[in-house]
């Protein structure tokens, strides 16, 4: 069993990720980027975001590299920028699935969810599921014991 009070937690890769993701907006704009919504003006009219505050987040997730700017211009407009999601902002997907689920079995409308996410090739409804190195399947929280890993930094004992 890990000791918490025995190592640092200034590392924690949790925290690390809640500071870039882990306001409310984020994830939303982060959500429609994977509904393929890309431009500032479909974003801000489908969440109904302020601007200024759209804008400020965007510029985050450009920042840490989740999304890329890619300039555009349509026929009598001035330049503008759609926002694509890279490697390291698909790797996030997971992460999105889950509060859906979560959200879906816990708070969900007695109608069903809101939204279905399917294999593209096959069309078969897409679902999390946690597995060990050695193949086995469907793990909970029940199922797994953390230990300090090669990262973990011993507390200050001051």
């Amino acid at each position: 069993m890990l000791e918490r009070s025995r190592y640092a937690s200034d590392n924690c890769p949790a925290a690390r990720t809640l500071a870039v993701v882990g306001e409310r907006w984020t994830l939303l704009i982060l959500r429609e980027a994977f509904y393929g919504q890309r431009r500032f003006e479909d974003i801000q009219r489908t969440l109904g975001v302020a601007r200024n505050l759209l804008a400020t987040r965007l510029a985050t997730l450009v920042e840490h590299g989740l999304l890329e700017r890619h300039p555009y211009r349509e026929a009598g407009s001035r330049e503008r920028f759609e926002y694509r999601l890279t490697e390291r902002g698909i790797d996030l997907f997971p992460i999105l699935l889950a509060l859906m689920e979560w959200g879906d079995r816990h708070l969900g409308d007695d109608d069903g969810p809101p939204v279905i996410v399917e294999h593209r090739d096959c069309g078969a409804q897409i679902q999390l599921d946690i597995t060990c190195e050695a193949g086995h399947t469907g793990l909970t929280a029940r199922d797994t014991v953390p230990h300090p890993g090669p990262g973990a930094r011993l507390a200050d004992p001051a």
